[in-house]
């Protein structure tokens, strides 16, 4: 691993320490890899507003390039262009068009939300997410988004109400304690929680790592626990709760997993993930596992790391 020298030498020393327990020697390696390489422009077409054929016409007129994502109609990956210079561009302004993630895509496909039901995204800022499931809903139905953080909630009405996702409710509270009112209330639940954010490690970028640290892992560790029984109470008997993070962590992730159907247990049972990631490298599931698996992307040249894993509520509280 001689060419990860430099990465060595700035990522924190815990860092390293921990993940290399964490995985295998060569998705290790391609962990690594991926920490190392620059990303294109990817975005998804706001199906509220207009659609892909009309997004790609005029892009082909402004001599925009793009390539087609193969598992998600309305996602596209732009190489010719900058986020700065698409930020300028009339789609972007209009709210017809949003960048995004391929990853970030991933949490909404998963949960599958339908048309006419009702919706919690529970930690929801800046509203990628959120507003994804409002189009997936078809801007029917009722979905709350709820977000702690005043400042990050402003930004998120700023961004429901340049796409039109007037289904959209914007609660500014916090997710672990949500009221009452809402609980056994939601067909699906969305828990895309704060995390150490490791899937999203750029070598060039030290902000992405340099306050990485094993303490505020454990304390991530912790708040997701709380997130999450917010969100299982939340939920109706028989709905689906997809939770998801940036990070690679097992503490944040399996850990969580393995802690909510340990918690939960005949109330909780985890369901399958079904995506075809064409050019997605995934970690290889922990041996010996039986039954649905957790869906671990590694970072790459198109995507970020992240984890998901989706459940769904059998009973009451």
């Amino acid at each position: 691993m001689r060419s990860f020298k430099k990465l060595y030498q700035r990522l924190p020393e815990e860092f390293i320490e921990t993940i290399s327990t964490q995985f295998e020697p060569r998705t290790l390696e391609k962990i690594l890899a991926g920490f190392m390489v620059k990303r294109p422009v990817t975005l998804r077409i706001n199906r509220i507003k207009t659609n892909v054929r009309e997004v790609m016409e005029v892009f082909r007129r402004d001599n925009i390039k793009f390539e087609r994502v193969l598992w998600y109609e309305d996602a596209l990956i732009i190489r010719s262009h900058r986020e700065k210079d698409l930020e300028t561009h009339q789609l972007y302004q209009d709210g017809q068009i949003y960048l995004q993630s391929l990853s970030s895509m991933l949490p909404p496909l998963v949960l599958d939300p339908k048309p006419e039901q009702t919706v919690l995204d529970l930690t929801a800022a800046p509203g990628g997410k959120s507003t994804q499931l409002a189009a997936l809903m078809k801007n029917t139905g009722f979905l709350l988004a709820n977000e702690l953080n005043p400042i990050r909630a402003e930004r998120l009405k700023f961004n429901v109400e340049r796409q039109g996702a007037s289904i959209i409710e914007i609660q500014v509270q916090d997710g672990k304690r949500l009221e009452p009112k809402w609980n056994d209330f939601f067909d699906s639940v969305l828990l895309d929680a704060p995390c150490s954010g490791t899937g999203l490690f750029a070598l060039e970028n030290p902000q992405t790592y340099r306050g990485w640290s094993c303490k505020r892992l454990r304390e991530f560790s912790r708040e997701q626990k709380k997130l999450f029984e917010a969100a299982f109470r939340a939920l109706k008997p028989g709905g689906l709760l997809v939770y998801s993070t940036c990070s690679l962590m097992r503490e944040e992730n399996e850990a969580i997993v393995d802690w909510a159907l340990e918690q939960y247990q005949e109330q909780l049972i985890m369901e399958p993930i079904q995506l075809n990631l064409i050019g997605a490298t995934l970690a290889n599931p922990a041996p010996n596992t039986k039954g649905p698996k957790s869906l671990t992307v590694i970072p790459s040249e198109l995507y970020e790391g992240f984890f998901l894993a989706k459940f769904r509520k059998t009973t009451c509280n």
